[in-house]
C-alpha cells in the first residue's frame, strides 16, 4: 500500500473521533460524573471498593465523604501488595505494569500501577487524539507519509513477581500497537536502550536518513538531541535534515524558555507546535488548535477530576471542588480518581483554567515547586514567562536553571538565588539579572509587593552555572533522559547546594547520590 494511501486512511479514520470529542464538550460535567459512577461500580468487589463501601454509593457527596484526599504514600502498601502479586486490592483487572518514577519532588522511586484499561482508553486513546486533533486543524498535513520521531525516557522494563516496572514510555513502547510501531523511529531496541549517551548516538544514527514527519518528547531532552544532530550532521536547522517535518509534539516541561531557541532550528513558519499534558497516571489535556497556549481537558479517559483551590491547599479548610465549580484564572491543585485504581489521588500538579466552556488549561507548576517562604506565592508559570523575556531582551538562550529562598538571617532580608546555565549567555549579565527581576514583578503581584524598595526581599541573587552543570547532576544521580526533569523551585535549598558543590566540580556527597 502506498504511503499517500496510508495517510488518507489514518487521517479518515482518526478524524472519526471528532464526534466523540463534541459529546463531552457539550456535556462535560454529565460526561464526568457517569465516568465517575462507572469507576465505583467497576470497583465494588475490589479490597479498597468493600472497605468505602461503594456497592451503596450512588452520588458524588458520598464518594467524597467516604474516601480521602491521597498521596503516593498513603497508598504505597496497597501498591506494594500489587506488586508482589496480589490482585483486586483497588482495580478488579489484572494489573501487572507500573510507571517507575521519581518525579522531582525526591530520590525515591514511585510505582504508579498502569491497568489494560488505562493503556487503552487513556494514554493509547490520547494518543490517537492528539493525532485526530492535529489533523483535523491541518487538512492538508502529510503526517503519514513519514514516521514520527520519539525521545521517551531511558529505562528498560524489569520484572518483579510476574509484574514489570521501568519508565511509563517504555511500557507504552512494549505494548504499542502495529500502527504506532510502523510509523515510529527509531526502533523500539534502541527507544529502550537505558544508557542515555549510548542511545542518543544510536537515535541519530537510526533517524536522519529517515523521513520524519514530527516528533515527540520533552522540550529540554528534545533539544538536547536536535543540536547533537545539525553538529553531527553539519546543517544550520532541522528542515534540511528532515525537508518534511511538519510538527513537534511536546510536554513535560513549560516550552516557554526554549521557544526563541527552537525557533532557530525550525525556522519555517509553517512549522506547528502541539503542547500535551501527561504523567505516569494518566493523560490529561491536549492542544486542540493551532497556535495555541491552552490545554483542552479530555474528560473521557477514565479519569474523573476533581480540584484543590491553591489558597485553601494543606490547610485545616482546605476545600475540594468538582469540575463544574472550577474558576477560570485560579491556580487548583489536581485530584484524580482513574482507571487504575488511583482513588482521589493528589498528582502533585498545578493547574489554571483559562476557559470554562470548554474546559481549558494551562500547567503552572507542582504543589511542590513553588516558593512561598515570604508571601510571594511564585510558581513556575512566573518564572517560565519572567526568564522567557529576559532571554529574548538580552539576545540569550538559556538551558535549565533552578530557584531558591535566601532566608533572612539577623536584620538581613530575604532574597531568591537564581542558578542558570545559558547556551547563550547574555552580554550584560547585570542587565539580564535586572530584567528578570522586574519581568518577575511584572507577572506577579506578590512578588512586586515584597520587592517594592527592597520591603521584604533584595534583588534577586543571579548565579551562571558551568556548562554541563545541571546535566552533571542528573548524571550522578542516575537521572539522565527524557522523563527526568530538573526541579525549578523550591521552598528549600536541597538541590541549589547540591548545585553549588558539582559548579566546583567537587563530588556530591555519596549520601546524596
Amino acid at each position: 500500500m502506498s504511503l499517500p494511501i496510508i495517510n488518507s486512511i489514518a487521517s479518515w479514520i482518526l478524524k472519526k473521533r471528532i464526534h466523540d470529542i463534541e459529546l463531552f464538550l457539550k456535556y462535560p460535567n454529565e460526561v464526568q460524573e457517569e465516568l465517575l459512577m462507572n469507576l465505583i461500580r467497576t470497583a465494588e468487589s475490589t479490597e479498597l471498593g468493600r472497605k468505602y463501601g461503594f456497592s451503596s454509593t450512588k452520588c458524588y457527596t458520598t464518594f467524597s465523604e467516604r474516601v480521602p484526599i491521597s498521596t503516593y504514600e498513603n497508598l504505597e502498601t496497597l501498591i506494594e501488595q500489587t506488586r508482589q502479586g496480589k490482585q483486586n486490592v483497588f482495580w478488579p483487572s489484572t494489573i501487572k505494569w507500573f510507571a517507575k518514577s521519581s518525579g522531582t519532588t525526591n530520590a525515591k522511586s514511585k510505582f504508579i500501577p498502569v491497568s489494560p484499561e488505562s493503556l487503552e482508553d487513556c494514554h493509547y486513546k490520547a494518543a490517537k487524539d492528539l493525532l485526530c486533533l492535529y489533523l483535523n486543524n491541518n487538512e492538508e498535513s502529510q503526517l503519514f507519509r513519514g514516521k514520527s520521531l520519539r525521545l521517551g525516557g531511558s529505562s528498560q522494563l524489569y520484572e518483579n513477581n510476574n509484574t514489570y516496572f521501568g519508565d511509563l514510555s517504555a511500557i507504552l513502547i512494549d505494548n504499542m500497537p502495529r500502527w504506532a510501531e510502523y510509523s515510529s523511529t527509531p526502533s523500539n531496541k534502541v527507544s529502550l536502550m537505558s544508557e542515555w549517551e549510548t542511545k542518543i548516538a544510536a537515535i541519530i544514527k537510526e533517524t536522519i536518513h529517515e523521513n520524519v514527519t514530527s516528533f515527540a518528547g520533552v522540550p529540554s531532552w528534545m533539544l538536547v538531541l536536535i543540536n547533537k544532530i545539525l553538529q553531527e550532521t553539519g546543517k544550520g536547522n532541522l528542515h534540511e535534515v528532515w525537508p518534511n517535518v511538519e510538527v513537534y509534539f511536546h510536554g513535560g516541561v513549560s516550552f516557554e524558555p526554549y521557544r526563541e531557541q527552537y525557533n532557530k532550528v525550525l525556522p519555517r513558519s509553517d512549522f506547528k507546535y502541539y503542547e500535551i499534558y501527561n504523567a505516569s497516571e494518566g493523560f490529561f489535556a491536549i492542544q486542540d488548535s493551532n497556535d495555541s497556549s491552552e490545554l483542552l481537558l479530555m474528560l473521557d479517559y477514565g479519569i474523573f477530576y476533581e480540584f484543590i483551590p491553591m489558597d485553601s491547599f494543606g490547610k485545616l479548610n482546605q476545600r475540594v471542588i468538582r469540575l463544574a465549580d472550577v474558576e477560570v484564572d485560579k491556580n487548583y491543585a489536581v485530584v484524580i480518581t482513574t482507571n487504575s485504581g488511583l482513588w482521589r489521588y493528589l498528582i502533585g500538579d498545578t493547574i489554571r483554567f483559562t476557559s470554562i466552556n470548554p474546559y481549558r488549561v494551562k500547567v503552572t507548576g507542582r504543589t511542590k515547586h513553588h516558593i512561598n517562604v515570604f508571601g510571594e506565592e511564585l510558581m513556575i508559570e512566573n518564572t517560565d514567562k519572567a526568564i522567557a523575556e529576559a532571554c529574548k531582551l538580552t539576545n540569550s538562550e538559556v538551558i535549565d536553571y533552578t530557584v531558591a529562598p535566601i532566608f533572612m538571617e539577623g536584620k538581613e532580608k530575604g532574597a531568591h538565588e537564581w542558578v542558570i546555565e545559558f547556551r547563550k549567555e547574555p552580554k550584560d549579565s547585570e542587565k539580564f539579572r535586572i530584567i528578570l527581576d522586574e519581568a518577575l514583578q511584572n507577572v506577579n503581584s506578590d512578588y512586586e509587593a515584597k520587592r517594592y524598595n527592597n520591603m521584604t526581599l533584595n534583588p534577586l541573587v543571579l548565579n551562571i552555572a558551568r556548562p554541563k552543570l545541571f546535566y552533571d547532576w542528573l548524571k550522578a544521580q542516575d537521572k539522565l533522559g527524557g522523563q527526568h526533569k530538573i526541579p525549578r523551585l523550591s521552598n528549600e535549598r536541597h538541590y541549589i547546594e547540591e548545585l553549588k558543590i558539582l559548579q566546583n566540580d567537587n563530588p556530591l556527597p555519596a549520601d546524596i547520590i
